[in-house]
């Protein structure tokens, strides 16, 4: 059988899904070539940029002075990944090292907030973007940094989305950095994409996945998995977040319920009753689960599709507190539920990553 002609040898980068003859993403054919008609895609092929992105050397040339680099994902939006981040981030300056934290979610960013960097804006030298720091080894860089009202909605379509990741990637002067922890949009968007294309050649360490146990968010994550396969970032571990609910007794606030429908405060006569009857019960940890994992949770999702469990972390006040005033929960807070679950999994990451 004969070789097909030279119109129909695939060229470039095809993507999985495409039509038979694709001739590749970046062919001069892109879009034009017969194969290209009815493909979802022409357009978006046809008028893009062919050839190899002349910005990745730029790229690979800047980060070649960060060691690690890590990203936190998830599929579903709402479950604590941007606070992760934001403590993984801390702990990791408190364990002296010398740490950066990407804030890549154009639409949502929080990480500012999380920070304590409100109203703070970037500063352009003659290196490029300076990172806006926390401590000496902890800078921060966030879209959050750039817009004149923090209520503002950005609303951008995904090309301005990815050129703004792509001068993040190029253009800001981190120095020597021993960790980029990267935080990403929910979903598997053109921003995860676009950072995983862009970071293709400077060796990502992986991705640790955030989830909540319930299975709506479970599903979700499941394809994020799936997608760190397929463009080739390892999957470092999966985090259970708000993992049932912890709390000391002696922090809780208890309340009556009248015949009327009127609550009564009754805390301190509750806590006085534990202290005269039973004093050792008021230091114990009062558990329960709020949200149901119907499905067996991330560790059974983690055991299914062979990746790491890297531990769950209960909700906690605490860490919420922490998160809202932008302070690290492990100062304050360090022996919060939290604070403690926080620990043992951020410990688990530096072995993998370290010792990878």
């Amino acid at each position: 059988m004969g070789q097909p002609n030279g119109d129909s040898q695939p060229k470039g980068d095809v993507p999985e899904d495409a039509p038979e003859h694709c001739p590749g993403t970046e062919s001069e054919q892109a879009g034009q070539a017969s194969a290209c008609e009815g493909c979802p895609n022409q357009q978006i092929c046809a008028t893009a940029p062919k050839g190899p992105d002349p910005d990745l050397a730029a790229i690979e040339e800047r980060m070649r002075t960060v060691k690690h680099k890590v990203l936190v994902l998830s599929g579903k939006g709402g479950v604590g990944k941007s606070t992760f981040a934001a403590q993984l981030s801390f702990a990791l300056a408190e364990a002296d090292k010398q740490v950066g934290l990407l804030d890549i979610d154009i639409c949502g960013p929080s990480i500012p907030k999380m920070l304590g960097l409100e109203g703070e804006e970037i500063h352009q030298s003659n290196l490029g973007w300076s990172p806006v720091y926390v401590e000496d080894n902890l800078g921060v860089m966030s879209i959050g940094f750039m817009l004149p009202d923090p209520d503002e909605a950005v609303v951008w379509r995904g090309p301005r989305k990815n050129g703004l990741i792509k001068q993040f990637l190029k253009d800001v002067y981190w120095g020597d950095l021993d960790y980029l922890v990267i935080d990403t949009p929910p979903g598997t968007s053109d921003e995860h994409i676009s950072m995983a294309q862009f970071l293709k050649a400077t060796g990502v360490d992986g991705a640790i996945v955030v989830t909540t146990p319930q299975e709506v968010s479970i599903i979700d994550v499941r394809k994020e998995i799936n997608f760190c396969k397929k463009v080739g970032i390892r999957v470092l571990g999966v985090v259970e977040n708000m993992s049932g609910f912890q709390q000391k007794l002696g922090a809780f606030t208890f309340r009556k319920t009248g015949p009327d429908g009127l609550e009564e405060d009754v805390t301190e006569k509750v806590l006085a009753e534990i202290r005269a009857v039973a004093p050792h019960l008021e230091g114990l940890t009062a558990c329960t689960e709020i949200l149901h994992a119907s499905g067996g949770g991330a560790e059974k999702m983690a055991r299914d599709l062979g990746v790491p469990f890297l531990g769950r972390i209960p909700l906690d006040a605490t860490l919420s507190r922490a998160a809202e005033e932008g302070r690290s929960c492990f100062t304050d807070y360090k022996d919060a539920p939290s604070s403690l679950a926080l620990k043992a999994v951020i410990k688990k990451v530096l072995q993998t990553v370290e010792q990878a």
